[in-house]
């Protein structure tokens, strides 16, 4: 019998992995020049006293470690609260709570950020927990809408085959419900992040510090190098938050997904 020599062909899905790799390659490009752009602008500007206290090296950096500071710490509590949460609430038994649970969520998601910060500045005070809090209060939602989404749209009949082999419920859920909700799981993520790189931004009307400090005095005393500064400053977070998560995505996306 004679066989026949193949040629391999491009298979959808290696085309899709070229293409975000070809994005991954892209964004940083695109952040570093967007910084070296606003350095050089900010540069060639002569700069008053406020705007040159306010844009020194020093000063944007420690803003700017701070934004990420709050990012960091309300985004990864988010995780360690929404997720155990999501799924917990997709089990036999506590799945009766998922509908108020999910309406307790939209109220935090529907009151605009700047009103949980200031309820939370009135009744509890300001400073950087609070500010966290509020954070938590309106990114929490998307982790946890789609935590449930995410595990209820995993194939019964797979969950059964998992079943049938002789795996609990446990290693059912740690082996094939969530890596395959991680896709839907991690695109809430992403939301999140970037939900709370925004928002942080008026943790500076609580004392919490951050880049809106800068944004915030750039509009107070109209300076628009300042205020120019910290928004760009802002989106470059952003991006580069979703681009580091794009990543994650990329490596813990099960195979042939």
């Amino acid at each position: 019998m004679t066989v026949a020599a193949v040629p391999e062909r491009t298979r959808p899905g290696d085309e899709a992995a070229g293409r975000s790799l070809a994005g991954l390659l892209v964004t940083p490009v695109f952040l570093v020049a967007v910084s070296a752009a606003l350095y050089l602008y900010v540069r060639g500007l002569d700069l008053d006293a406020i705007e040159r206290r306010s844009l020194d090296r020093s000063e944007i950096t420690h803003q700017f470690l701070q934004h990420i500071k709050l990012v960091a710490v309300s985004t990864a509590l988010v995780l360690a609260i929404a997720i155990p949460l999501g799924v917990l609430v997709t089990r036999p038994g506590p799945n009766r709570l998922s509908a108020p649970l999910l309406a307790l969520a939209n109220v935090g998601q529907a009151v605009p950020s700047i009103g949980v910060l200031v309820l939370l500045a009135v009744t509890v005070g300001i400073g950087f927990q609070k500010a966290v809090i509020a954070l938590i209060l309106v990114s929490a939602l998307p982790v946890l809408r789609n935590t449930m989404v995410g595990l209820q749209g995993v194939d019964r009949s797979l969950i059964e085959a998992g079943r049938g082999i002789g795996l609990s419920r446990t290693a059912v859920l740690f082996r094939v419900e969530l890596p395959l909700a991680v896709p839907v799981i991690l695109a809430s993520v992403r939301v999140a992040v970037i939900l709370n790189v925004g928002s942080a931004t008026l943790a500076a009307f609580t004392n919490a510090g951050g880049l809106g400090d800068l944004i915030n005095t750039g509009i107070s005393l109209n300076r628009t190098p300042i205020l120019l500064t910290g928004s760009v400053l802002t989106a470059v977070l952003a991006m580069a938050a979703d681009w580091l998560i794009g990543i994650v995505e990329l490596v813990l996306r099960p195979r042939g997904l």
